[in-house]
């Protein structure tokens, strides 16, 4: 039989070329390609082939199983991991059930996510389809029958659960997208408008000392070694009457050798002239509102009429009082004057700047709003000055959450107390510049709203504030996270 041929018309400007290509075998549907291009294909290319596919399969499972294996180990660690900081051990002391139930809760749902996930690939495999498999004699297999049975309770009961808690999730998502556009537009009016706290009458005559009211300054620290002299010389340094200042360094180390060289910092600053105690707590109960309780507890504290709390990283400038204690003056109603936060290290890697930028919206927009329009936000724990006459009232520093800050705050606002807010006076203090200090930060701010939510939604709706919209800020003030 002759070979056979193919005639291909390769068309150019001109139009004048044409090219025959003779197979290379007769009656077969071999590609037409030359003779030489089709000997390009040996064998040991061919095995190549199949090798570099067969490692870049290796390389591909060998990637899972050691992503996964670190993936499974992480979360062992996390899960395991029951006494990682002083922070933890507190909450595990007041919710030690109901933090066992909720890691075995999401052990099991991790079990069986796993399990569903490779139930899910065998059915994509085998193409398994309830739409394709209708009458029941057509599934075959213990296995699928119960996928087809999962597929149906999964449409008729899941999805539409799923569907609305995403709806309900939009929902809050929207509620907080208007909550920050609001506060924007609120930061913007105030800008626009130079809106500042106003202080009520003259200031406090230098040359009479008793006109000063009588002022205590705290400082809880644990275990702070490193910064724990630059606190106190700070707060020693204040400007403010001698005679009309108490500076209680509230510690709760647990090393003696710490403990005495604290106590020897007070005393050299008490050799000076400045009345400073050291207190120290052999039953360590409550963490920081449990110091703060039991410094509160002292005889003495009701010959004082305002408290400040200086955390032991914070450094206040010297008139710090002075351009706090006065916005107290004529105001009665005022239970806290809040300062703002500054950041020695803020341009000192990525993760200070990240940072600096998420709590600058806060101070800046989400408590200035909230202060000059709300006369309520959250305390920030620190860099703040509260009449003790409001701390009574609502009942003083309470140990039932991990998050007394906004506890006392909450508290304070449903009887009556008002706040201010001054963004002008700032605070000094240091940003974690390591993941694993950020991210013990964070739990330890974040540990504690939902259960404080829980706790006080009964007293927020019976409270007699008789503001809907205020009502409703604390209400949600688990899900915004006010307090940073």
């Amino acid at each position: 039989m002759a070979p056979s041929s193919v005639v291909v018309t390769i068309e150019k400007p001109n139009n004048l070329s044409v090219v025959q290509i003779n197979a290379a075998t007769a009656g077969d549907d071999s590609p037409l390609l030359p003779a030489d291009k089709q000997k390009a294909a040996s064998p040991k290319q061919f095995t190549f082939s199949i090798l570099l596919k067969i490692y870049r399969a290796f390389s591909c499972i060998s990637w899972l199983a050691v992503g996964s294996n670190s993936l499974f180990k992480s979360i062992k660690k996390r899960v395991s991991q029951s006494e990682a900081s002083a922070d933890e051990v507190e909450e595990q002391d007041m919710e030690p059930r109901s933090r066992g139930k909720l890691y075995n809760f999401i052990k099991a749902f991790l079990a069986i996510s796993i399990g569903a996930l490779v139930v899910e690939v065998v059915a994509h495999y085998n193409k398994w389809n309830l739409n394709l498999v209708q009458p029941p004699w057509e599934v075959q297999g213990l296995v699928q029958w119960s996928y087809m049975a999962w597929l149906s309770f999964r449409l008729d009961y899941i999805a539409p659960t799923v569907m609305m808690l995403s709806q309900f999730c939009i929902v809050l998502f929207l509620i907080q997208s208007l909550d920050r556009l609001v506060l924007c537009l609120g930061c913007f009016w105030i800008k626009f408008k130079k809106l500042k706290p106003q202080i009520n009458g003259d200031d406090y005559d230098v040359e009479d000392p008793s006109s000063f009211p009588m002022v205590l300054v705290q400082i809880p620290m644990c275990n702070e070694r490193e910064v724990y002299a630059t606190s106190i010389g700070a707060a020693c340094q204040l400007d403010w009457p001698r005679d009309r200042l108490l500076i209680q360094v509230l510690d709760d180390s647990d090393d003696p050798n710490l403990q005495l060289m604290i106590n020897e910092e007070v005393h050299s600053w008490r050799q000076k002239g400045i009345n400073i105690i050291y207190r120290h707590r052999l039953i360590r109960t409550g963490y920081k509102a449990g110091n703060l309780k039991s410094a509160m507890g002292c005889d003495y504290v009701q010959d004082y009429e305002f408290v400040a709390i200086l955390d032991a990283d914070f450094q206040p400038n010297p008139d710090f009082l002075q351009l706090t204690i006065p916005h107290f003056k004529g105001k009665p109603e005022v239970g806290l004057v809040q300062a703002r936060w500054s950041f020695v290290n803020k341009d000192e890697n990525l993760l200070s700047r990240l940072q600096n930028v998420n709590l600058c919206f806060h101070f800046e927009v989400e408590q200035q709003v909230n202060g000059m329009f709300l006369n309520f936000f959250g305390f920030n724990g620190t860099a703040g000055v509260w009449r003790i006459k409001a701390l009574e009232d609502s009942g003083g520093w309470l140990e039932r959450t991990t998050v007394e800050d906004m506890d006392i705050a909450v508290r304070a606002h449903l009887n009556g107390w008002k706040f201010v807010y001054l963004n002008d006076v700032k605070v000094l203090c240091e940003l974690p510049e390591s993941y694993e200090a950020y991210k013990k930060q964070q739990h330890r701010w974040h540990s504690g709203p939902m259960q404080l939510f829980r706790l006080c939604l009964p007293a927020i709706l019976k409270s007699k504030v008789g503001c809907i919209p205020v009502t409703l800020h604390l209400s949600s003030l688990s899900f915004v996270m006010d307090i940073y």
